[in-house]
């Protein structure tokens, strides 16, 4: 495998070679100030999982407001220019259950005499990046938020998650886009210092590279690839078609997959073979996926399926939890060992109704066939979710939005808990108000 700054160096001299054939992003720079851009986005948030089975529940209320500052590039065969993204943030209320990845906790989370967890009235995080820019390519070093499919930043919480390196993005050949990079720290939404020692998300060293393609109107596809020190290597591959269809009706199919094997020393939840030490762990997860789309209509059926010795153990490659593109994916993922699950969505548009910006979502999931460590009996799951959806359209609050989202969960004894998330009622709002700074 190519390191780092062989790739970054390759993706460099192909910009300087082809530069010339094509339309050059940086030929159009209008300067390091003239192209700035600044952003606010204030969140509020809230999380509660109401756990069955005497399981405690959990809730988190919070204030944050997330700041993106970038600036342009430089003009010339080369550009220079600088990032920054600052996040602060406040609990509401006492957040004496607080879990669920959304707010800081004092002492690892651990429970005080009145057994609540401590977590803390105010933080904040952030970092900053270089980059620079020839002809269509642009390498950035620094504090990032990642959407990649083999590492991708949590974005489903009160702030983001940020990772800390280096990433090349080419997109020197038309409908073609190459990425290469390397990332060594890891920042999760609830914690306020990125040293993976303290921190324990385990994240060493982790190179990715990937390559997506647009073949045309209707088809796309995508290889990724990542490679986690003392932790894994994983691949994933997607593929995707839309087919339209009389009366502005469309028809789209989707395949997504990951292969995944991991090194000796890193841990696994759910191996049969166990769980750090042995060599040989590994989990194919793929998922094939049919929408139908009429006007404010959508349809979407989806099976999804594991094989091998171990779940897709998203987790363990220190990102946060978010790297799993793949259809059967809300509250709960369905990666079980050897779990075969099976969806059906709908989808609503109410813009044809006369109310632009509002959506629902509904859905049902459900997953069977899981191999469970220490049961002989194979384990089931299901999941049934909705979510409603507003963003304003025009006025002085365009762009905010409201979501609200329902997930119904429950899974069989054998795949409580203590193996998974056991049977939970969760509920979940968030309040977006995006303000442009300049």
């Amino acid at each position: 495998m190519l390191k780092t700054s062989k790739l970054t160096l390759a993706l460099f001299i192909n910009a300087a070679l082809i530069s010339t054939a094509f339309a050059s992003e940086q030929s159009e720079s209008k300067g390091f100030v003239e192209d700035a851009e600044g952003t606010v986005l204030f969140r509020t948030g809230f999380i509660d999982r109401d756990k069955k089975n005497g399981i405690e529940d959990t809730r988190s209320t919070a204030q944050s407001a997330i700041f993106s500052l970038e600036s342009g590039y430089t003009q010339g065969l080369v550009g220079f220019g600088v990032g920054a993204v600052v996040d602060g943030s406040f609990k509401i209320g006492d957040n004496n259950h607080a879990g669920n990845q959304m707010i800081p906790l004092h002492n690892g989370g651990a429970k005080n005499a009145n057994g609540h967890v401590d977590a803390y009235d105010h933080w904040a995080r952030g970092g900053a990046s270089v980059k620079a820019r020839i002809s269509n390519t642009e390498v950035r070093y620094g504090t990032q938020v990642l959407d990649l499919p083999v590492l991708a930043s949590n974005t489903g919480r009160m702030v983001p998650e940020y990772f800390e390196g280096v990433l090349a993005t080419s997109r020197e050949i038309q409908n073609l886009e190459l990425v290469a990079g390397k990332f060594t720290k890891n920042q999760m939404s609830d914690q306020i210092n990125s040293d993976a020692d303290v921190n324990g998300n385990g994240l060493n060293s982790a190179i990715v590279w990937g390559a997506q393609y647009k073949f045309n109107d209707q088809l796309n596809a995508s290889y990724y690839g990542l490679d986690s020190k003392n932790a894994l290597e994983r691949h994933y591959i997607n593929a995707n078609y839309k087919l339209p269809l009389a009366n502005d009706s469309a028809f789209t199919v989707d395949f997504s997959g990951y292969h995944t094997e991991w090194d000796k020393q890193a841990e696994t939840s759910s191996s049969t073979i166990g769980n750090k030490n042995v060599d040989g762990r590994s989990n194919n997860i793929w998922a094939l996926s049919g929408t139908y789309n009429q006007d404010a209509h959508t349809v979407m059926l989806a099976y999804q399926q594991n094989t091998g010795n171990t779940g897709y153990d998203y987790g363990q490659n220190a990102d946060g939890f978010q790297s799993i593109y793949l259809p059967n994916s809300y509250m709960s993922d369905f990666i079980g060992n050897h779990e075969k699950s099976a969806q059906v969505q709908y989808n609503l548009n109410f813009a044809d109704y006369g109310v632009p910006g509002l959506n629902w979502t509904s859905a049902f999931v459900y997953g069977w066939d899981i191999k469970v460590n220490n049961s002989a009996k194979d384990g089931q799951e299901r999941e049934f979710f909705n979510q409603v959806k507003y963003t304003a359209q025009s006025g002085f609050a365009k762009d905010a939005s409201l979501r609200v989202r329902h997930s119904y969960y429950r899974a069989s004894d054998n795949y409580q808990a203590g193996n998974y998330i056991g049977d939970t009622n969760e509920w979940r709002l968030f309040l977006d108000i995006p303000v442009k700074l300049f």
